[in-house]
Order: C-alpha cells, then structure tokens, then sequence
C-alpha cells in the first residue's frame, strides 16, 4: 500500500551523525508516477525551518494509515524537480519494501573498497573500507593512524563495478564518530561533507549491484 497523494511524510535522514538522524522533518507528497515519489520540501518539526535535501541523500520514512499505523519505508533523493513549487523527487519502494517495521541504513552495504586518506595536516594513507553507502563510508584504522572526531578528510575511493569497470570518488568527508575494535584497530566513520552529484551517483549504483548479489545468494 502506498501513500496517497497530499499524505504527510515523516522523515529522518540518515547520514551517520546519530543527532542528526533523529531529528524529524515533515512533508506531503505532492505527486507520484512509476517509479518516484514528488514531495514537498521538508520541514523540521517544531522549528518550521526548510531542510535543504542532496542527491543520493538516504532517507528513513513513514507515513500514517487509518488507526494511526505507520508505514515504513526507505529511499533516497533523485533529483529536483521545479513545478509550481519546488519538489524533491524520491525513490518510489517496491510494495514489499514498505513495513510495520522501522529499517534504517537503505543503501548502506558492507564493503572492502581502498580509499586514499588525506587529513589537513598532511598525514596520508591508504586502508579498506568497513561499508560504503550514499551518504558517506566506514573505514578501518591501524593504531599508529591517528584521526579525531570532527577531521575533515579529502579522500579518494576505488569503485569496481560487475561488468569490470573501475572508478575513482573523490570527495571531502567529516569524521562523526570513531568506534574502538578488540582488535586494536578502530573504524572511522564519515558523512559527505562535499561530494559532486555524479561521484555520489557512482556509489549509489554500486551500493545497488551489491545488494543485488546479497539478495541472490
């Protein structure tokens, strides 16, 4: 069941900053076709403020049937889309996609891709990612590589695709949270912090390929 046309959504955006995801924004879809949603741009709860929504953003929604249910599901921003008022164009879920259960993390994926580390300091390295997603990476530190919560990074991440093609994604990450392993390791996770559209794209469409193989196996 999908919602129906000026049905409010509420929503959370997931971008690994655990303050940030739980802040709640509200919106109403103002049309639908085959394979998008169109809604309104958000609104934060209680403060009314408008919340500037990127392509490739992953979002948690939910909408509200009769008796107050609400209805899960997850998605991502595909564009913008200039009507009478401006709408942001979303990922429609597949029927079976939408839940009594809350889900997060849509096109997060576990995956060991290289990436080149450049801190502003100067301290470079190179090490393998923990997870992937579209609104930022995972990625594992040895003891002797020092990062705080707060760096901002220029990384350089390797993309290998099914059909053998190789691409490079630059971006610029913040480190939101650095979490300690048993093994004397730690992961560093970041959120995008500037990322063009086309790079984001990039890992959104492997983020789909590996979820593919993981539904197949």
């Amino acid at each position: 069941m999908y919602p129906k046309i000026n049905d409010v959504l509420y929503i959370q955006l997931d971008t690994g900053d655990e303050k940030e995801a739980s802040i709640v924004y509200k919106s109403r879809i103002s049309d639908m076709d085959e394979e998008s949603m169109y809604m309104e741009v958000p609104l934060q709860e209680g403060t009314g403020r408008l919340k500037k929504l990127f392509i490739g953003d992953e979002l948690s929604a939910y909408f509200l049937t009769e008796g107050g249910v609400k209805n899960y599901f997850n998605t991502y921003v595909l564009s913008h889309h200039e009507d009478v008022i401006r709408l942001v164009r979303i990922k429609k879920p597949e029927p079976d996609q939408i839940t009594k259960v809350q889900r997060r993390s849509f096109l997060r994926v576990q995956a060991e891709l290289e990436v080149a580390v450049t801190a502003k300091d100067g301290t470079q390295f190179l090490t393998k990612t923990e997870d992937v997603g579209g609104g930022g990476i995972s990625f594992y530190l040895k003891p002797e590589q020092r990062i705080k919560e707060g760096s901002v990074l220029h990384c350089w991440l390797l993309v290998p695709y099914k059909n053998g093609s190789v691409e490079h994604v630059p971006f610029e990450g913040e480190v939101v949270r650095i979490k300690e392993l048993p093994t004397n390791r730690s992961i560093a996770m970041l959120k995008f912090k500037q990322i063009a559209d086309m790079e984001r794209q990039k890992l959104i469409r492997y983020c789909f390929e590996r979820q593919f193989d993981f539904r197949n196996r």
